[in-house]
């Protein structure tokens, strides 16, 4: 283990923006920025590493050229894995592939950076715990999402890479008709303003207990709202000129709410699936985001399905060095 040319494989899933992101308070009473992020299953980025036995660690290349944030997390990883094993670092060759658009706030560079970290501890042999991925991530890009600890619904300070509050084994089941704002153009999350929130700092804890309860009860339309509601916020931010059209179509096709990514473009409606009558509510939806020029990507559920109903998944696969998060 941790020998001669050894290769490791590793992977991580995606998310669909957030359901809540703002400032709240930690268990020590000490804000801090934290998020909820909505998980999708069957997208994400798989990263293999093959050691360079000899070479020196910081000596990592990476495929395709520019992931700048997963060739770092791969170099701390090496240290990390090393200092485990109480051998001699080494560099490597680092390939990431993978299906997620850039800058649209999926967590595309979370999810590389997590995939990377795992297949460096693979090629040692090792399976490193959440939060020390976590830490790693937080060291390699500034910020990360809660990735790495599955798809529980996580109250998550992503500049510190800790988890505020576990708020239950599962989100309420929703069916979500995912959609891109802002024409499905990426977004350079640098250059948004740094949020500061600390002046609704009470209405953010207050959406932390509506969601602890919706988590408890399974409420759909509670989950929705609370959504919506962190959603009005950040446009002080993001100002998509088709939100209020977003919203307007969810009020008339009885939708429990929307949410966005709060860095970045994409964007879901959220029906619960226990609502007479549906799939005549998700077709009136996607002819009222057709007519609004809302571009549509999507549809899946907050819960497993045998299948996935809906539109086809996302094709376009180029990316480019980007931030998920600010």
């Amino acid at each position: 283990m941790g020998g001669g040319g050894a290769t490791g494989t590793g992977r991580a899933a995606a998310h669909h923006g957030e359901i809540l992101q703002g400032v709240f308070l930690d268990e020590r009473r000490r804000p801090r920025h934290g998020l909820v992020t909505l998980p999708v299953v069957g997208r994400g980025s798989t990263a293999r590493f093959t050691q360079r036995p000899e070479s020196p660690p910081e000596e990592v290349t990476v495929s395709p050229a520019g992931r700048t944030k997963a060739r770092a997390a791969a170099v701390l990883a090496v240290h990390a894995c090393a200092a485990r094993c109480r051998r001699e670092p080494c560099g490597g060759e680092l390939v990431l592939t993978g299906d997620l658009p850039v800058g649209l706030g999926m967590g595309s560079s979370t999810s590389d950076v997590i995939a990377t970290v795992r297949a460096v501890a693979a090629s040692w042999g090792l399976l490193l715990p959440p939060r020390t991925i976590a830490r790693i991530a937080v060291r390699a890009e500034g910020a990360s999402d809660p990735l790495m600890h599955g798809s529980r619904p996580l109250l998550f300070a992503q500049r510190e890479g800790r988890v505020l509050e576990t708020l239950g084994t599962a989100l309420p089941p929703a069916v979500v008709v995912g959609c891109a704002l802002g024409g499905g153009e990426p977004v350079d999350t640098l250059s948004l303003p740094a949020p500061d929130h600390g002046e609704d700092l009470h209405a953010y804890e207050h959406l932390r207990r509506m969601l602890r309860r919706a988590v408890t009860d399974a409420d759909t339309a509670l989950l929705g709202r609370v959504s919506t509601s962190s959603a009005r916020m950040r446009q002080r931010v993001l100002r998509h000129r088709e939100f209020p059209a977003l919203t307007g179509i969810a009020d008339s096709t009885g939708a429990a709410g929307v949410q966005i990514a709060h860095s970045g473009n994409v964007a879901g409606l959220l029906y619960d699936p226990r609502t007479p009558g549906l799939h005549r509510r998700l077709r009136r939806c996607a002819r009222a985001l057709d007519r609004a020029g809302i571009p549509q990507t999507r549809t899946f559920t907050t819960f497993a399905t045998p299948h996935q109903r809906g539109v086809p998944p996302w094709t376009h696969t180029s990316r480019t060095p980007s931030a998920d998060r600010t």
